[in-house]
């Protein structure tokens, strides 16, 4: 990686910010790919290029490694930092670990009482048609694509989750989400599964059937590791060795 394949951002940020700030931007240009799977990064030229010192890039460096966004490169005999590939085996690990999460969350949204849950499916089942039409449309926004899905997906996480499940949602997601938006291309002509899975999640929630909400979102989330095995397979994986 050069420092020309790094857009420009503002070094604007606060001297007690600066590792966060570091760390959201380059986080946000690895999950949108603008960074791709298996290019090196570099503390100096990622300095350079957003305008940082070389002590808050590292920090940031080391805290995406720790949460498996960059990795060292194996039998290197120096720290050599690329951007973490995309494999069919970390897809399948990652959507299972956030279905897991969400399961969770829609188990104790299920609980919650009547009206909460009328309320909220209302709000649900807006959001699921709001993600059917934008994959109906002729051509596609695939980003718009992705965050309504995220939408109708979050919502049901911060409707009942606490700080400890928000937290670990917040970690893992956008590394499921990297995998999503790379190949969401080739993903958007089956929406209509995911419309599916989404109405029963929903149903579940509304009835205030518990364990049946929480295995409909482990159940949306395992199709979507298959969906993507399958694409992987097809296209190919990223940056590996």
């Amino acid at each position: 990686m050069t420092p020309q394949d790094i857009p420009d951002a503002a070094a604007d940020a606060t001297p007690g910010n600066l590792p966060e700030q570091v760390y959201q931007r380059l986080r946000e240009l690895i999950v949108q790919g603008q960074l791709a799977p298996g290019s090196r990064v570099v503390e100096t030229e990622v300095g350079a290029r957003l305008g940082y010192s070389r002590t808050p890039v590292r920090e940031a460096l080391q805290r995406l490694q720790q949460e498996g966004f960059v990795v060292g490169a194996p039998g290197a005999q120096q720290a050599r930092l690329t951007v973490a590939p995309l494999t069919r085996a970390d897809a399948h690990e990652l959507l299972n670990i956030v279905g897991e999460l969400e399961g969770l969350a829609a188990r104790w949204v299920a609980a919650l009482p009547v009206p909460a849950r009328r309320a909220l499916t209302k709000e649900l089942d807006a959001l699921n048609a709001d993600f059917h039409r934008t994959g109906r449309s002729v051509a596609a926004d695939h980003s718009r694509l992705y965050e309504a899905d995220e939408r109708l997906h979050r919502k049901i996480v911060v409707a009942s989750a606490g700080p400890r499940l928000i937290a670990l949602h917040d970690s893992v997601k956008p590394q499921a989400e990297r995998y999503i938006r790379m190949y969401i291309s080739l993903l958007a002509s089956d929406i209509k599964a995911s419309v599916v899975e989404h109405a029963a999640i929903i149903s579940a929630i509304r009835h205030g059937k518990a364990k049946e909400a929480q295995v409909a979102v482990q159940t949306n989330w395992r199709h979507a590791a298959d969906r993507i095995a399958t694409v992987i397979g097809i296209a190919g994986e990223r940056g590996s060795w």
